[in-house]
């Protein structure tokens, strides 16, 4: 199919939590994974998730770096495919960060996420993935992991005075 229409805040498929994918060898799953790509790669984002293109399943791509650099600027990072993916939090600490979503064009805020993660899920050979993330990698994984249970990252935002437009003069990165 290609590149799909991503859905936007308040859609009710983005409100809800998405049914879990089950084989993820099917190929109705591979399809759905490969317009996903297509359509995040068009998009120019990091990672989406499958209720972004109007699919309603535990389903997750994102491409982030696997260790402590800073993702800003590096584009060689794997790209992960995740059915049915679980977070563990290894350490409570928090950090506040930017973020942005497709689900949500234009607009940006200050966004408070776990430090240092675990993460498992399902890739499309039905092998089990699991790694430890920190940092821009954690944070990524929660994001997309968010739309699976029906939260945007302005949910998570403890003081909306950091909400606002990408392009407003008083926003810095």
């Amino acid at each position: 199919m290609g590149i799909r229409p991503i859905l936007r805040m308040g859609h009710p498929v983005l409100r809800r939590a998405a049914d879990p994918v089950g084989d993820p060898t099917a190929p109705v799953v591979r399809a759905l994974v490969a317009d996903m790509v297509e359509t995040m790669r068009a998009a120019r984002g990091r990672g989406i998730a499958a209720p972004q293109v109007g699919v309603s399943r535990r389903l997750v791509i994102f491409h982030a770096p696997l260790g402590d650099e800073n993702a800003r600027g590096i584009d060689d990072a794997p790209l992960t495919v995740l059915a049915d993916p679980v977070i563990e939090i290894l350490d409570p600490a928090q950090e506040l960060d930017w973020e942005g979503c497709l689900s949500v064009p234009g607009l940006k805020g200050l966004v408070p996420r776990a430090r240092h993660i675990r993460y498992r899920g399902f890739d499309l050979d039905g092998r089990l993935v699991e790694r430890e993330a920190r940092d821009f990698h954690a944070r990524v994984v929660q994001h997309e992991c968010d739309h699976l249970d029906g939260i945007l990252y302005p949910q998570r935002m403890t003081d909306l005075s950091s909400f606002g437009f990408v392009d407003a003069d008083n926003f810095e990165d």
